[in-house]
């Protein structure tokens, strides 16, 4: 988002991240980078706090208020002693909403789903980013059908919170749920030739000096406290106003309703009239911030895809066509198994899907095949970096190349533009000697599951005065032998010395290596301007 993602481009944004209510919940099956990211996440430590520090400057290039800067410094203070998990969590939460803010367009909206455990404290700062104002609904989503839990109510259901940018956002209020039957026995109990139909208001809370608060066949709405409420919405198919509608009065809308039957009038003087809602079996009513006629994915469902944590189709394509329209663009920065791309699909929507599991991807790419025929290259494109072992092999099987590459810059090294005929050489890492001068490390990557101590004698032969130090990048673990050649480099040409430190000519890193934090120890490096270097890598 922060580096890739221009300015005002997404629609609609739907997240579903790691709950805070168990650091495993949301850990997929099969998933050792989930594993990776999320074991320690919720473990607050100087990183977090050096992290959590600079969030107040991430705010105030997002225009986030002072007021919420400052409440945010003191809650940090606070929650280091009191909750410091907690507050690891909201540190990984606020900084990927504040980069989520500056791509979604003013007219766009953002659903987050979470769990009560934090959906209050989450509340709190999304009122900070994405403004107080700009709050439109805390949906309830009942997730499951009852938790037997000792001493406290059986927790069923999640929260979703939902904003939008500005005040001119995209609703579609055509978008509607199915009537529970139950509710239809229950409410629309009177029945005439026309059909079923219920007794409703016709009347708000509140005076008003418009039309709406004027008398109407003698009745006076402002001496009970209440006004005219003409229903816009619900009229039967064979109704229809004598005229513009937007030209009519209230009165004048009443007239008609009562004109084609649409008004129940009681027995007694004292009572008001009301509005005769009929029944239509293919109209819904429109969509409740409570959802319960959208139940979880069962294992017997045919949408099931053994994935811990999927949300049902049904749910998302809700959210996406209440908040967009055709062509737009949605994005969910945790995709999962894809249901928020599947339903992107279904709808007519531009998608981009983010997960931090390779194997998540994988069945985002079965579920596009199985449903829809899509295929990579074709319909779509995977992009990314590697944050495990797993995503690096993967990596190194789909394009050897971009693996090369991606290991060259993870070292903070300058990738070579050869691609053949390099003699061996992945690219280089420039330092200064003691002279003053730029000297240089050449890098050569191996992704083979066999590592020949060959490749290090290769390697060795491309040391000289202008390049007095080489490190072998590896996919796999370097065995007893290929590690005992490259030992044996400084045993040869000794160890190189540049201010009175010394370096081994010939050094090795495995990806392992580089997800634990090591690095080539060399002089102190040279930038060297290279617009190639500076763009980031997409795989």
């Amino acid at each position: 988002m922060k580096d890739l993602m221009p300015s005002g481009i997404v629609d609609l944004i739907y997240l579903d991240p790691p709950f805070n209510s168990n650091e495993n919940y949301n850990i997929s099956h099969n998933a050792p980078e989930q594993e990776l990211a999320f074991t320690d996440t919720w473990r607050f430590d100087r990183k977090q706090l050096d992290a959590a520090r600079k969030i107040t400057g991430i705010m105030k290039e997002q225009g986030v208020e002072q007021s919420y800067i400052e409440f945010w410094k003191l809650w940090v203070t606070a929650m280091v002693e009191t909750d410091p998990s907690l507050l690891a969590y909201l540190v990984y939460m606020i900084k990927r909403l504040l980069y989520m803010k500056p791509i979604l367009k003013l007219t766009g909206s953002i659903y987050l789903h979470c769990d009560p455990t934090a959906s209050h404290y989450i509340k709190v700062m999304m009122d900070a980013i994405f403004g107080g104002k700009n709050f439109k609904s805390e949906v309830i989503w009942k997730r499951t059908s009852a938790h037997n839990n000792a001493k406290r109510w059986g927790p069923i259901h999640d929260v979703i919170l939902y904003y939008t940018k500005s005040d001119n956002y995209t609703w579609n209020d055509d978008v509607t749920q199915r009537l529970d039957p139950e509710y239809v026995k229950n409410n629309y109990s009177n029945e005439d030739e026309r059909g079923q139909w219920m007794s409703d208001n016709l009347t708000g809370t509140g005076i008003s000096s418009g039309d709406s608060g004027k008398p109407w066949r003698g009745i006076d709405p402002t001496l009970r406290g209440r006004h005219w409420s003409v229903p816009q919405k619900g009229l039967p198919t064979w109704f229809a106003y004598p005229e513009v509608s937007n030209k009519l009065t209230t009165q004048e809308r009443l007239d008609a309703l009562d004109a084609q039957g649409l008004i129940d009038w009681p027995d007694k003087k004292v009572g008001m009239p009301r509005f005769k809602r009929y029944y239509s079996p293919d109209k819904g009513m429109a969509i409740q911030d409570i959802i319960t006629d959208i139940p979880p994915v069962s294992v017997r469902s045919k949408e099931y895809l053994k994935y811990p944590t999927q949300k049902p189709n049904d749910l998302l394509k809700r959210i996406i066509s209440a908040s967009s329209n055709k062509g737009d663009l949605v994005f969910d920065p945790f995709c999962g198994c894809g249901t928020t791309i599947n339903a992107c699909e279904e709808l007519e929507r531009n998608w981009i899907g983010c997960d931090i599991s390779i194997s998540a991807i994988k069945d985002v790419q079965k579920r596009l095949m199985s449903n829809f025929l899509l295929k990579e290259g074709e319909h779509y494109k995977v992009n990314g970096l590697p944050v495990s072992f797993e995503q690096a092999e993967h990596l190194f099987h789909k394009s050897p190349y971009l693996f090369q590459d991606w290991m060259v810059k993870a070292v903070g090294g300058k990738i070579s533009e050869r691609k053949s005929g390099d003699g061996g050489i992945d690219g280089k890492i420039w330092f200064v000697d003691q002279d003053g001068k730029t000297r240089a490390m050449v890098l050569s990557v191996k992704g083979s599951k066999t590592l020949n101590p060959s490749y290090i004698r290769e390697l060795q032969s491309r040391i000289s005065e202008e390049a007095p130090l080489a490190g072998f990048l590896c996919l796999n673990e370097p065995r007893r032998g290929v590690i005992t050649e490259a030992l044996s480099t400084d045993l040869r040409m000794g160890l190189y010395k540049c201010d009175g430190k010394e370096f081994s000519r010939l050094q090795i890193l495995s990806v392992k290596d580089l997800f634990r934090g090591e690095q080539f120890k060399t002089p102190p490096r040279k930038q060297i301007k290279d617009e190639m270097n500076e763009q980031p890598y997409l795989f």
